[in-house]
């Protein structure tokens, strides 16, 4: 099998460009958030089934996930696509102050109007490719939906709608180019809800149990736990219901919501339950009563070695992308508004993703609006202090994912500055240039039998040493979690 593979994809690709950022600028003009992305998950499902590809909708008991599979036969490579936004981050496009569209409105903040497009763009090219061939393989397009706060893929991966696949790709919007090649954190989400007796605050505060008081104890518990647990772990939490603005009532009903995060699985479980002690404490301590809602979680992610080489020789075979001069002049007016903390964070990943020679390629990189340069890769052993829900699908099938540069250099994710740069020709560029490389790591996936099956080997030696358990119990339904 010739690998000119490479400038059909690079070909198919730019010559469908307009399709494809229409799609992703149409997802950006509509940000929905989790498990309420009906018009995005629309819009990518009708695109799909358009171009021949036969579509399962509503799948997993999820009316915005679906699964669109071209080919027949073996191997079934996955290509992964999210599309959901995340409340309060509304603002305008091409703007370089925030200046939201709407007050507290959603935006695209972690870029998933890219991330779903680019897969689909792949899965494009993977259909030309095996028409123009005349080859046996399915590709299949997962739409993804919730992954901000509600670990669609987990749901989906408990649901079986994984099993039988040979490999997944994948990737995630950045301001570089290179492999996502370290661990993730896994991760529970749980809502603590207290109930008490109201009552006049100043006349008989002695009739009154506080709930308010019980979220206040709570997080004070969970403070002092901090010190107490390993330190690569993560304990977040937002009072979601503080009772009343009435200082004079007592406060007979109060949520708080919490994320405990960590290495491993079993870590962020031992962790959980120390949580729940806690709140079971307050609860004690102001005669409230506690109910507990037990709303997402996602196992850590696992990297497959074997996949990431391949992907890294098509990362630097198609390179980094060619900026206008309007591009740049707007990146440096995004970069002139990172702090130092900022540009000393990106540069912090780079090490993490690229070892030594990462350090060495972030300190070329610090001044520059626009990485020039793919960040060098390595099997990294370090940890990405953030959690995906692709970490499920890594455990039930060898998994790899890329970095594309999308926005200025430094720029965080889940920003105002990341949803102005979403929707222009920086971000197209990155979003089509990581297509190319999805694409290119799908053919060879389904051509080259040796690479899939030492992805294989490397996987089940994984899995050996450790099995899967769906970190979401089967009673709770993503139906629910809207």
């Amino acid at each position: 099998m010739s690998k000119q593979f490479t400038s059909f994809i690079d070909d198919y690709v730019e010559q469908n460009h307009s399709r494809f950022t229409q799609l992703s600028d149409a997802i950006w003009d509509h940000p929905e958030t989790r498990f309420e992305e009906t018009y995005s998950a629309e819009l990518l499902a009708d695109a799909l089934e358009q171009e021949g590809f036969h579509v399962d909708r509503g799948v997993g008991d999820i009316e915005t996930a679906f699964i669109a599979s071209f080919g027949s036969g073996a191997p079934i490579i996955a290509l992964l696509g999210e599309y959901d936004a995340l409340a309060g981050l509304s603002q305008h496009a091409a703007c370089s102050k925030p200046n939201p569209v709407i007050e507290n409105g959603n935006g695209h903040g972690c870029g998933h109007n890219l991330l779903g497009t680019a897969a689909l763009a792949a899965a494009f090219a993977v259909k030309a490719w095996l028409q123009e061939n005349k080859l046996s393989g399915t590709v299949r397009f997962y739409g993804c939906p919730g992954e901000e706060g509600g670990s669609g893929k987990t749901f989906m991966v408990r649901d079986g709608l994984f099993d039988g696949i040979d490999a997944a790709v994948t990737w995630h919007p950045e301001s570089f180019s290179g492999v996502f090649n370290v661990q993730s954190l896994a991760n529970i989400q749980t809502a603590f809800r207290f109930k008490g007796i109201a009552a006049h605050a100043a006349n008989s505060p002695h009739l009154g149990r506080s709930a308010l008081d019980a979220v206040s104890l709570m997080n004070v518990g969970v403070q002092f736990l901090r010190e107490h647990i390993i330190q690569e772990a993560r304990i977040h939490y937002a009072v979601t219901n503080t009772g009343g603005a009435s200082p004079n009532v007592v406060q007979a009903d109060a949520e708080v919501l919490y994320l405990v995060r960590a290495p491993q699985l079993d870590q962020t479980q031992d962790i959980y339950q120390r949580v729940i002690d806690i709140a079971k404490g307050a609860a004690l301590m102001t005669g409230t009563t506690l109910d507990i809602r037990f709303d997402k979680a996602c196992s850590n992610y696992v990297p497959n070695r074997t996949i990431e080489k391949a992907m890294y020789q098509h990362i630097t075979t198609f390179g980094i992308p060619e900026y206008n001069q309007q591009e740049r002049q707007f990146a440096k007016e995004i970069h002139a508004t990172l702090t130092k903390d900022d540009l000393r964070n990106a540069k912090l990943n780079a090490a993490r993703t690229g070892g030594e020679q990462g350090v060495k390629w972030g300190e070329r990189q610090a001044d520059k609006a626009l990485t020039d340069e793919v960040l060098p890769y390595v099997e990294s052993q370090e940890l990405m202090y953030g959690s995906t829900d692709v970490g499920d699908v890594s455990w039930v099938a060898p998994t790899a994912q890329c970095f594309s540069p999308c926005f200025a250099f430094g720029t965080p994710l889940h920003t105002w500055q990341l949803v102005a740069q979403g929707r222009t020709s920086i971000a197209h560029k990155g979003m089509l240039l990581s297509a190319k490389v999805m694409a290119a790591t799908t053919i060879d996936l389904l051509t080259t039998p040796t690479l899939l099956s030492q992805a294989k080997s490397e996987f089940q030696r994984q899995r050996s040493e450790q099995p899967y358990n769906c970190p979401i119990p089967n009673e709770i339904q993503p139906s629910k979690l809207k």
